[in-house]
C-alpha cells in the first residue's frame, strides 16, 4: 500500500488533527516509511513465538496499601486559585441541555 495525500488527509480527519497543506508531503514520506517498516516485520516468521500478555514472565509483586496523610487538606488547597474549606472549585465544562 502506498500512502498519498488523500490518505494523509483522511487519517488526519479520522484522528481529528488539523494539518496544513505544506505538511502533507512530509507526512506522506513519514507514513510510507512506517508502512515499509511494518512490511519488513510481516516478513518475519513468528509461528514459534508465544504471544505475550505481559512484557515479561515474572509474577507481579504485590504490596500492602497503607493509608497515610502526607499533607493536610489546608496544605493541599493553599495553592488553589478558588476553593472552600474542603474542595477545589473549577469552571463548569459540561453543559446540560434542557
Amino acid at each position: 500500500m502506498k500512502i498519498n495525500s488523500a490518505i494523509v488527509h483522511k487519517v488526519a480527519d479520522l484522528a481529528r488533527i488539523d494539518i496544513k497543506d505544506n505538511e502533507v508531503d512530509a507526512l506522506t514520506v513519514e507514513m510510507n516509511k512506517i508502512l515499509t517498516f511494518m512490511e519488513k516485520l510481516n516478513e518475519l516468521d513468528t509461528s514459534a513465538v508465544r504471544p505475550l500478555v505481559y512484557m515479561n514472565e515474572k509474577p507481579n509483586v504485590w504490596r500492602e496499601d497503607f493509608v497515610i496523610n502526607e499533607i493536610s487538606t489546608t496544605e493541599g488547597l493553599k495553592n488553589a486559585a478558588i476553593h472552600d474549606e474542603h474542595f477545589f472549585h473549577v469552571p463548569k465544562i459540561i453543559e446540560t441541555s434542557k
